[in-house]
């Protein structure tokens, strides 16, 4: 049997790369081919992490090397991933990492009343017990409500130096580190602030904290998507955010404009997921009976339309109300079901973020330049 590298390199002209519409050889996969008597060896570059991709892409080699150029031929291919390169948006300025924190989670929803801070709460309590680092920034600014779920209403940041500066030292709780303007405003007075304040405001509890070496830096957005949403993305480089609906179509509508708004190409904050909440009612006396109040699946099919992963459905029960209201949310709870549900979601959320982290690169600091950058078309 006789071949050249030539016909191999050939048949290689026959495999189509994957998502170019170009040949292997056209698109510059293939980076080295070595022949040795009935042998050939092929050294290939994809971009598609998959193992899927990668025992597809060997099966179509060999395959074809066998059809057109030999039977007999042994083939061996050696598949490398590469991340493609990342285009650059002029709009989107290049920020710096902050070293002491790992992974920064915003947690939103596009109306208010969905449980945006309740799933927040327990997702961290969730996380800290599984052995991370966990801060929570309460960036609700008119209506903070971290402190109460955390029973530290009536404590406030301590100040201390840090590399000759004096940064307020989050106040700790259940494992998890703790600031929000709950603990700076008065609890019977209206916060009356305009969007440059409340910005302001924010930028001294992110860079004026000494937070320490955190996993995870939990963010609890205020509803909709107005300035502290764009100051949060501004400020810091988030790894992903999670957003929170209820079932029903007028919340849904609104979660949708939420995902919409961190996938606009200014921002371009990775969504990780959507969590129904409320997404049924188990009395008590009745456990294993469902009523769907608000509807079902309607954050599950919404996952599915806009192609984000559903990270899970947390019920409507009245302990998980009554735990926040005095400070102690039911992830502190051992063995009960609902604990399981805030684990299964926190699970499927760390999943999310780890994959994003693997094939993304890491999330830019954004800075809106001009008004255009914040259009919604």
């Amino acid at each position: 049997m006789s071949f050249k590298k030539q016909d191999i390199y050939k048949a290689l002209e026959t495999i189509t790369a994957p998502g170019e519409g170009k040949s292997l050889i056209e698109n510059n996969n293939i980076t080295n081919v070595v022949t040795f008597g009935n042998e050939v060896e092929v050294d290939v570059t994809i971009s598609n992490p998959t193992l899927q991709a990668k025992k597809k892409i060997e099966s179509e080699i060999s395959k074809a090397i066998k059809t057109i150029v030999s039977e007999e031929i042994t083939v061996k291919v050696n598949v490398k991933v590469e991340k493609p390169a990342v285009k650059e948006n002029p709009n989107q300025i290049r920020g710096k990492e902050i070293p002491n924190i790992k992974n920064i989670i915003a947690i939103a929803s596009g109306k208010g009343g969905v449980g945006k801070s309740t799933i927040t709460a327990n997702t961290a309590i969730s996380l800290a017990k599984m052995g991370f680092n966990v801060g929570v920034l309460d960036a609700d600014v008119y209506g903070p409500s971290q402190h109460i779920m955390f029973d530290v209403e009536k404590q406030k940041p301590l100040s201390v130096n840090v590399d000759g500066r004096s940064k307020m030292k989050p106040i700790e709780n259940y494992g998890v580190k703790l600031l929000s303007l709950g603990f700076f405003t008065n609890p019977d007075q209206a916060v009356i602030w305009r969007g440059p304040m409340a910005s302001k405001a924010l930028n001294q509890l992110i860079f004026d904290a000494d937070w320490g070496e955190l996993d995870f830096l939990l963010i609890d957005l205020p509803p909709g998507t107005g300035d502290v949403h764009l100051s949060i993305v501004q400020a810091l480089p988030i790894n992903g955010a999670i957003v929170v609906s209820t079932p029903q179509n007028i919340a849904l509508a609104d979660a949708k404009k939420g995902v919409a708004m961190f996938q606009q190409e200014n921002i371009n904050v990775p969504v990780l997921g959507i969590i129904e909440n409320m997404a049924y009612f188990t009395p008590e006396e009745l456990p294993n009976n469902k009523y769907y109040i608000f509807g079902q699946d309607g954050a599950k099919n919404l996952a599915e339309d806009i192609n984000t992963k559903f990270l899970g459905e947390i019920p409507l029960v009245q302990s998980i109300r009554e735990s926040g209201d005095v400070g102690h949310p039911v992830a502190l709870q051992n063995g009960t079901i609902l604990e399981e549900s805030f684990n299964e979601i926190t699970k499927e959320m760390v999943s999310e973020l780890l994959k994003r982290n693997e094939n993304l690169p890491p999330t830019e600091v954004v800075r809106i330049t001009t008004m255009s950058g914040c259009s919604t078309k």
